[in-house]
């Protein structure tokens, strides 16, 4: 199976990037991709909460929603849209950070909702709230395709391995990460937690993401790592994005998934165990 993953350079204007990403998403398809995979937030890179209440439409409004999943009949393809960042009907007027799983003949196989939102302070002048803005999910999401098995998840969701775990157990050959990862910390990180998702689970792990830095009409601009990756069963990187706008494609056999199982078979191997005592002062 080939997949096709799209690394972008999203601005703050949908109508803009939807464009860009539909050019990208037809090469990927000439390349021969069955499955394309686009970043978080495809339509809208934005920090500015006023420009995303202009831009933003729910979901049965989006554009972009619509093109893609014309394109998606269009071509024969799978289609995951890393994620969206679409109104809801929250109380607090909060958006969601939602990821689709599109099938050939064109419809929405499956929705996921980021469940952990990127409340963080990674330096004196980068610091997040997602909170603040979009409404996290409750439910992990494990979807069916001819392709095999798709555990959904987003970006920061890559923090938190039980999910993984769980998606793995639930029956999930494919983790999908689309990203918008911060510079520095996927510097440090981003390669090294997407290796481990992987060896942990004997699963493939495809992490299209968001590159660059990113126009905005309204607020601050900014900057995400790229670097795409997709990685296999037994923990090797199959590619690597690098830091431009671009398709890549990567061919996978889906027996290692059941190889990687069968030659360390721990995700049958979990044990209940007593809470952790904590010593709070030293004991002889």
């Amino acid at each position: 199976m080939r997949a096709g993953l799209l690394q972008l350079n999203s601005s703050d204007d949908p109508e803009a990037n939807l464009p860009r990403t539909r050019a990208l998403l037809r090469e990927a398809v000439e390349r021969g991709a069955e499955v394309v995979l686009t970043p978080e937030v495809t339509n809208c890179v934005s920090a500015s909460r006023a420009r995303q209440e202009l831009v933003l439409r729910h979901e049965s409004e989006d554009p972009t929603l619509a093109a893609l999943i014309g394109d998606a009949q269009a071509y024969d393809i799978w289609l995951l849209i890393g994620s969206l960042a679409v109104k809801t009907d929250d109380v607090n007027g909060r958006f969601a950070n939602r990821s689709y799983l599109i099938s050939p003949d064109g419809k929405i196989v499956a929705r996921y909702d980021k469940i952990h939102m990127f409340d963080v302070e990674i330096s004196e002048d980068e610091s997040y709230r997602e909170s603040a803005g979009y409404r996290p999910g409750e439910r992990a999401i494990c979807a069916e395709s001819a392709l095999g098995r798709f555990g959904l998840t987003i970006c920061y969701d890559l923090r938190f391995p039980t999910l993984y775990r769980h998606l793995a157990q639930a029956g999930a050959e494919m983790l999908t990460v689309p990203s918008a990862f911060s510079p520095v910390s996927g510097a440090a990180h981003w390669a090294s937690l997407l290796r481990s998702r992987a060896i942990e689970t004997g699963c493939f792990v495809l992490a299209p993401a968001q590159c660059g830095t990113h126009e905005a009409k309204e607020g601050k601009m900014r900057k995400t790592w790229g670097h795409s990756l997709a990685v296999n069963p037994w923990g090797e990187v199959l590619l690597d994005g690098g830091t431009a706008a671009g398709v890549l494609t990567v061919d996978m056999d889906m027996a290692e998934v059941a190889e990687a199982r069968q030659r360390i078979p721990s995700l049958s191997h979990d044990r209940s165990f007593k809470s952790p005592i904590r010593y709070d002062r030293f004991h002889e």
